[in-house]
């Protein structure tokens, strides 16, 4: 029987998305076999659940390199396992996806993001090149919709980019049990600390998070990022503000790591800036706080606006003012059972309409039609 095979060259093996969520749902629920090739040089393995991992090298240095030299290594071994579905997950691989479609393997392309938006916002790319390039990329990708046999977007803003016929919005929401910590304190007994997860950058509220935290008059207080900086210059400044002897920086913790912190702190912080896909993003990290039954605090984007005023779970600020931001963490600080109480029904609204069971089933749907049968399954229920 022929297998499937997710694709990366850009992701870690151990990605959320892609390995702990995808993955781990394709295997419980279709009797195929299950691979995910990446380009890390750490090794290939068969993991305990059955799921092969096959390393096809280290990623090459430099962005040419790895988009030349890399997807060519990678194309050669997909084309040599003869897979029956190929699932890839970064935009440099849709010739290699346009390739293997027309050697008859069935194609999925997962859209994180949404790419000619995002592109906008490459800090890396001179500006004058960045509207030339996302137009570029429009057009591959409108190509790629009409080549390939299906579409996992990220959210309901990037699935109207793609044929509806063939597209299922698979959101990034959290797998419930994962943000349950063993180690988690009352909220009450809480140190006066605040969390950030994801990777760091100026667009996504670096500077106005370590200028906030140095603004809260209790002197104790602390914001914990786990994650880092993706540019370094923008490092360079965080650290160089007042705030920074305010924050401890962990940085990449695993799910367990993750579930501990947000066990152990008042609130979540997402202020992400109002520029590229944010606003219309539906961002991980807020329902992994929702998910740990601690309040959010979000950027003021209409789209966010209306998850935590209908959840009630959070506050709202402009992303663009560290003393709103700096306001909103005192006010968590301030009325703790208001806190606590935000926490609890951000839980309740991942249990009932952001948890990834149901996204699961979008997944799985889309493999039995591509497949042509209806498929068997071992257990849906937790996804």
């Amino acid at each position: 029987m022929r297998n499937l095979i997710h694709i990366t060259v850009a992701h870690a093996r151990g990605d959320t998305r892609i390995r702990v969520k995808e993955l781990s749902s394709l295997a419980r629920c279709l009797e195929r076999p299950v691979g995910l090739y990446v380009q890390d040089g750490k090794g290939s393995t068969e993991e305990s659940d059955g799921i092969l991992i096959l390393d096809t090298g280290n990623r090459r240095r430099g962005r040419l390199g790895h988009m030349i030299l890399g997807t060519w290594r990678m194309y050669r071994s997909v084309r040599n396992a003869r897979p029956a579905v190929a699932h890839f997950h970064d935009p440099e691989l849709i010739p290699v996806g346009l390739v293997l479609k027309a050697s008859g393997v069935k194609v999925i392309y997962d859209v994180h993001e949404d790419l000619p938006r995002q592109i906008l916002g490459k800090y890396w790319l001179p500006s004058w090149l960045r509207r030339p390039v996302s137009w570029a990329a429009e057009g591959v990708e409108w190509i790629a919709g009409r080549a390939f046999d299906g579409f996992v977007a990220a959210t309901p803003t990037i699935a109207r980019r793609f044929p509806a016929s063939k597209t299922v919005t698979v959101q990034n929401f959290p797998i419930l049990s994962e943000l349950t910590a063993s180690d988690s304190l009352p909220y009450n007994k809480r140190p006066a600390d605040f969390a950030y997860i994801g990777g760091l950058l100026k667009i996504r509220g670096s500077r106005e998070m370590v200028e906030a935290v140095g603004r809260v008059p209790a002197g104790s207080v602390k914001l914990r990022l786990a994650g880092k900086f993706v540019n370094p210059a923008d490092q360079i400044e965080a650290q160089s503000l007042d705030g920074w002897s305010r924050v401890d920086s962990l940085g990449w913790l695993d799910r367990m790591g993750i579930a501990s912190l947000l066990g152990r702190v008042r609130a979540g912080l997402v202020v992400l800036h109002p520029t590229a896909n944010y606003p219309d993003a539906y961002p991980v990290k807020m329902f992994e706080y929702m998910a740990a039954g601690i309040p959010v605090i979000a950027s003021d984007f209409p789209l966010w606006r209306r998850i935590v005023d209908d959840a009630e779970c959070g506050l709202l600020v402009d992303p663009l003012d560290s003393a709103a931001i700096a306001r909103a963490m005192q006010w968590i600080l301030d009325h703790p059972e208001e806190g606590e109480a935000m926490g609890r029904r951000g839980r309740a609204a991942v249990e009932s309409n952001y948890g990834w069971a149901g996204e699961a089933k979008k997944l799985i749907g889309l493999y039995r039609q591509i497949l042509g049968r209806s498929g068997s399954s071992n257990d849906e229920k937790n996804g």
